[in-house]
C-alpha cells in the first residue's frame, strides 16, 4: 500500500477541533490583550486600569476553557463511555475543573 503524501494529516477528533478556527481566534486575542498590557506597563499606566484589564483576560481565558469543558463533556467523555472509561473520563474532568477552579 502506497501512502499518498498530498493528503493532509488528519489527527484525532477532539471536544473543540469543530469550532478550532473560532477558538484559535480567540486565543489570538487574548494574546493581543496581554500585549497590550505590557504596553499598558511600559507606558507606566495606572494600576487600576492594568488590572482590569488583567480581569478581562482572565475572563476571557475562563470563557476559553469553559468551551474546552463542554466539548470534552459532550465528545470526549461520550467516546470514553463508550470505550467503557466513563468513570475514568469523569474523574479526569473534575480534576481540570478543580484545577481551574484554583487561583491566586
Amino acid at each position: 500500500m502506497v501512502e499518498d503524501m498530498t493528503a493532509p494529516a488528519t489527527g484525532p477528533t477532539r471536544g473543540y477541533t469543530a469550532s478550532k478556527d473560532q477558538l484559535s481566534a480567540r486565543l489570538r486575542r487574548i494574546e493581543g490583550q496581554v500585549r497590550g498590557i505590557e504596553r499598558m506597563v511600559e507606558d507606566d499606566r495606572y494600576c487600576i486600569d492594568v488590572l482590569t484589564q488583567i480581569s478581562a483576560i482572565q475572563a476571557a481565558l475562563d470563557k476559553v476553557a469553559l468551551g474546552l469543558l463542554d466539548g470534552h463533556a459532550r465528545h470526549c467523555m461520550k467516546e470514553g463511555a463508550e470505550d467503557g472509561r466513563a468513570d475514568e473520563m469523569a474523574g479526569e474532568m473534575m480534576a481540570a475543573v478543580g484545577r481551574l477552579m484554583k487561583r491566586g
